[in-house]
């Protein structure tokens, strides 16, 4: 039986432009009561103007500055949320940033930010929003996690593994919780069309672009995404993927290593491989 999702709340992350943005205007569309949440709350602004084009009721998005890479204000936001919207049936932990940087050579601190934004800013996020979750025994949380949580990535480790590390904490969240009525869902999306590739490629040491390379057969626009996470927050599942054959192809991939290694050698291997497809 599918979830009614008219009159519930949902928090999601990363919500001032691209997936988040797109998902806040989905989940509204369904009835949803929608608190968004970044850092430039200007943008956040921006994107309740544009739901309001739309034909979304005025109120049924509420703007709130977070940073997620601050464990406290991530607790903040959630209380906050549920003050002004009431129970919170649902938290979309979507905050995240992409970087090329060779795994050998990325500074610490580099490494370090990306994994808190990423893996960190999710944990911080959902687990205040669990609590009441568990003791109510309902509730639903999503991690925005990648295509790319399945395999390393050369001159994007910092960014695979981040995404690897959703992944896997997700799993283990979701049998952990079993029968307690909370659901727990990764998100796998390819490459998305939005302002994530202008970010990554002005956080990036290396010059190959790899981001902005991405094939556009293996290219979607964070609608389609949005879509996906609003059927699962209506007939939840485990893993939200938005291309089959992308998802096949993984698979083989995990079941292959020594050919996944042998494919991605030939493209990216080797000292300097980065730096010569720069120049292609």
């Amino acid at each position: 039986m599918a979830i009614e999702l008219r009159g519930k709340a949902i928090v999601i992350t990363g919500a001032s432009s691209g997936i988040g943005a797109a998902t806040a205007w989905a989940c509204a569309a369904a009835g949803m009561r929608v608190v968004i949440a970044a850092r430039r709350i200007e943008k956040l602004r921006e994107v309740v103007e544009r739901a309001g084009a739309m034909g979304v009721a005025r109120g049924a998005i509420v703007p709130m500055a977070c940073d997620v890479q601050d464990e406290g204000a991530c607790a903040r936001l959630i209380d906050d949320a549920t003050r002004e919207v009431g129970t919170l049936h649902a938290v979309f932990a979507n905050a995240g940033y992409g970087q090329e940087a060779s795994a050998l050579e990325m500074p610490d601190a580099q490494l370090r930010a990306m994994l808190e934004t990423n893996f960190w800013g999710s944990v911080w996020t959902i687990r205040p929003a669990l609590r009441a979750m568990q003791e109510r025994g309902s509730g639903h949380v999503l991690l925005c996690s990648s295509c790319v949580a399945k395999i390393g990535v050369p001159y994007l480790s910092a960014y695979t593994m981040s995404k690897a590390m959703q992944d896997h904490w997700a799993r283990a969240l979701r049998i952990e919780l079993l029968g307690s009525g909370v659901h727990v869902s990764s998100v796998h999306p390819i490459g998305t069309r939005t302002e994530f590739f202008d970010v990554s490629a002005s956080k990036s040491s290396t010059k190959a672009g790899l981001f902005q390379r991405t094939p556009k057969a293996f290219m979607q626009p964070p609608e389609r995404v949005a879509r996906a996470v609003v059927a699962c927050l209506r007939r939840p599942k485990g893993e939200v993927w938005t291309s089959w054959v992308t998802r096949m192809a993984l698979a083989a991939s995990v079941a292959a290593p020594g050919g996944t290694d042998w494919l991605l050698g030939r493209k990216f291997g080797g000292k300097g491989e980065s730096e010569k497809a720069a120049k292609r």
